[in-house]
């Protein structure tokens, strides 16, 4: 009897569909080698060139069901790992500062204000608009940050914040 695990084993090897694989499989009572020697006669599957091996690659084909082993999963993860780590770096090598004047009250990395903004934005948000009312001015430095329209922006909230308050004195 022809299991899962022998189907899957097959499909990922010869490339097949779940279909193919169990015909194969049924027609060499089980044996995988057999089974490939078969599909090769049938000529679905062709005779390994160089080095004389299989690889294990999966690949897909319009109109198939192939066989899944979690390649896909992984290399989704890695992709996702890495784009986490190239914004940690980045992160890390642009800075957010606050400035009294000429003055630099704090500077840190982005990366801690990525985070204040994700786990505590009903708290950051109203301190940097506060902030602002104080005579406070935002920006940030960095190789990310050579296009200054992020530190316009701020600089205009900052006047806006600063016109509102004249208004009000008067």
């Amino acid at each position: 009897m022809t299991t899962l695990e022998q189907v899957e084993k097959l499909c990922a090897i010869a490339k097949i569909s779940y279909e193919e694989a169990k015909v194969a499989l049924d027609a060499t009572n089980g044996d995988l080698l057999e089974a490939i020697i078969y599909l090769e006669k049938q000529g679905k599957v062709t005779a390994p060139t160089g080095d004389g091996y299989y690889n294990g690659e999966i690949t897909h084909h319009h109109g198939h069901h192939h066989c899944h082993n979690g390649n896909h999963l992984f290399s989704g993860l890695k992709k996702i790992g890495q784009f986490c780590l190239k914004m940690i770096r980045k992160g890390n090598t642009n800075s957010f500062e606050v400035l009294k004047g000429e003055e630099i009250k704090a500077s840190f990395p982005v990366i801690v204000l990525g985070l204040l903004l994700i786990f505590a934005f009903w708290v950051t948000i109203p301190l940097i608009i506060m902030g602002l009312f104080f005579g406070l001015r935002y920006r940030f430095l960095g190789p990310e940050f050579n296009n200054n329209t992020v530190n316009d922006a701020m600089n205009s909230a900052a006047n806006a914040a600063e016109n509102l308050k004249k208004s009000i004195n008067i």
